[in-house]
């Protein structure tokens, strides 16, 4: 098993799916990259708020989503900024509620949201985070 806080030792996507144990991992990355045309980064961070690897998508620059893995789990964090914010804001009625609450709950700083949302499976929330990347991609 993968030791996600040494930074010495950069996991593959496929160790740190294995670490994850749930197959909605792989398919998010799949699907992420089917749809964007972009190759994951695997990077170490040293900030103490989540230290640790995860998994960065890009596209054009911009940062869509960074994945944070947990064990059966996982959280991604999307940032809502000043560009996003009024198309997010318009599709919120039609998200789940948990996505609602999160927006809600997320404090805003300097006209960005960082929403971390925790993904178990292919419901609801799944969609949700694939339209909020669709979002941040085109803004």
């Amino acid at each position: 098993m993968i030791d996600l806080q040494d930074k010495d030792i950069c996991p593959t996507i496929e160790e740190i799916g294995e670490y994850v144990g749930n197959p909605v991992f792989m398919q998010f990355c799949s699907e992420i990259k089917g749809i964007y045309k972009c190759n994951e980064k695997i990077e170490y961070s040293s900030c103490s708020w989540e230290k640790g690897w995860n998994i960065k998508f890009k596209k054009a620059g911009k940062t869509l989503c960074t994945i944070y893995p947990r064990e059966c789990y996982l959280t991604v964090m999307i940032v809502v900024g000043t560009k996003e914010k009024a198309l997010v804001e318009s599709i919120l009625p039609q998200c789940t509620i948990e996505l609602q609450d999160i927006y809600d709950q997320t404090q805003e700083g300097n006209g960005q949201r960082w929403l971390m949302i925790d993904l178990e499976d292919k419901e609801g929330l799944y969609n949700d985070l694939l339209r909020l990347i669709q979002i941040r991609r085109n803004s």
